[in-house]
């Protein structure tokens, strides 16, 4: 079985866990995730290419993280990733990506991602659920977070932090490649399934 073959079962077994556990049907989850319920078939079936956007969706929606849909089960106390063992969720058109490291554990899981943007080339992100909150770390080059239409630049060596209940867009600047590290705040898992 190849690696993409794993990483869609190990999807399909999570998400109809949290499906389940939300007591979600497929149509309520489709209707509130706004992803049609044929993807969503085909999805726990572990068929089909799920985008980001989409697995972004439906985290917010089931309260859980986007690497909780996707990782299996825990290997032990300490967990080491290496950037080049972990593929990319996103990738822009001009060579940028965004690879999901790892989650935290806890009752607030906190999403670890490694960002990549050339110059010019941005990623727009739907609002996420509330009480999610954004960090931003530029670790080389410079770019610009937009966040609910204004523009805030941010250089090597500064973090910025938001609400992410709101439009925001990550966009390289400059000349050069800029790199970051994003982490995904999430609020408490909730104790039953509530309208988004």
């Amino acid at each position: 079985m190849t690696e993409t073959e794993v990483a869609l079962r190990t999807l399909a077994h999570n998400v109809r866990a949290a499906r389940t556990r939300a007591g979600l049907s497929l149509d309520e989850l489709g209707r509130r995730a706004k992803v049609s319920k044929g993807a969503l078939v085909g999805l726990e079936k572990a068929q089909g290419n799920p985008n980001f956007a989409t697995l972004v969706r439906l985290a917010d929606t089931l309260g859980v993280s986007v690497s909780a849909l996707m990782e299996g089960p825990a290997e032990g106390r300490v967990r080491v990733v290496s950037a080049n063992a972990v593929m990319p969720l996103w990738a822009g058109e001009k060579g940028g990506e965004a690879r999901l490291m790892l989650t935290t554990t806890g009752p607030a899981p906190v999403e670890v991602w490694r960002w990549k943007l050339e110059p010019g080339e941005e990623y727009p992100s739907h609002p996420h659920q509330a009480g999610v909150v954004e960090t931003v770390s530029v670790t080389a080059g410079q770019m610009v977070l937009v966040v609910d239409g204004t523009e805030h630049p941010v250089q090597t060596g500064q973090t910025a932090a938001f609400d992410g209940d709101v439009p925001h867009t990550y966009r390289g600047s400059g000349t050069e490649t800029c790199h970051l590290i994003m982490t995904v705040h999430l609020p408490p898992a909730p104790h039953s399934p509530r309208e988004p």
